[in-house]
């Protein structure tokens, strides 16, 4: 879904997100008239509008888009997928990177559909411990594979320029499912892969 596609499908909340936007700039003491903020209201909408468009996004269809038969058991893995999202609690950016595998079951499915669908859940007011589990989710009730692994890795801006203000903080979440939750081989085979360097 391009930036255009988005805007016009969310036109009807713009109006609404830049009064509330310009009367928040009033509450904490900006002059909304002057020329550095004239248009912010506007820009914020647009902005919030681009960055939770992914309510408007199902996951499992958008996978199940690009299945197909193949008779393959080997791992497939798709890592440093790059994802930005918001944390729900005080709508600030959390940033980092998804580390999926599945094993296929009778379907494989396109590789960029993978990192589409954490552009899906990354693209709402997130936790990321959640957003993990949800990819997971899509990706088993589409392809019903052998076995998922979904890795995340991410700074939040709510723990580095706020709160506690612990610039070199990491979160990691993970989520298995399968032949990866049973079977610590296979598990560490995946970590041990996402954690490599290719030559």
């Amino acid at each position: 879904m391009s930036y255009k596609k988005v805007e016009e499908y969310c036109d009807d909340a713009l109006e609404g997100m830049a009064k509330a936007t310009k009367e928040m700039l009033e509450l904490i003491g900006e002059d909304v008239e002057r020329e550095g903020l004239q248009k912010t209201p506007e820009r914020v909408a647009k902005a919030m509008q681009y960055m939770t468009h992914g309510y408007k996004m199902d996951a499992v269809a958008i996978l199940n888009s690009a299945k197909f038969k193949e008779e393959v058991s080997e791992m497939v893995i798709v890592k440093d997928i790059e994802l930005y999202s918001m944390c729900e609690h005080h709508m600030l950016p959390f940033f980092g990177k998804a580390h999926i595998a599945y094993i296929p079951n009778g379907h494989i499915v396109g590789l960029s559909k993978l990192a589409r669908i954490v552009d899906v859940y990354a693209r709402r007011l997130q936790v990321q411990e959640r957003m993990t589990t949800q990819i997971l989710e899509a990706i088993k009730e589409s392809l019903n594979p052998q076995g998922v692994a979904v890795v995340i890795e991410a700074k939040h801006l709510c723990m580095m320029m706020r709160g506690v203000s612990k610039q070199n903080s990491v979160t990691t979440t993970s989520a298995f499912d399968g032949e990866f939750l049973n079977n610590h081989i296979t598990r560490n085979e995946f970590l041990k892969l996402i954690s490599a360097k290719l030559n």
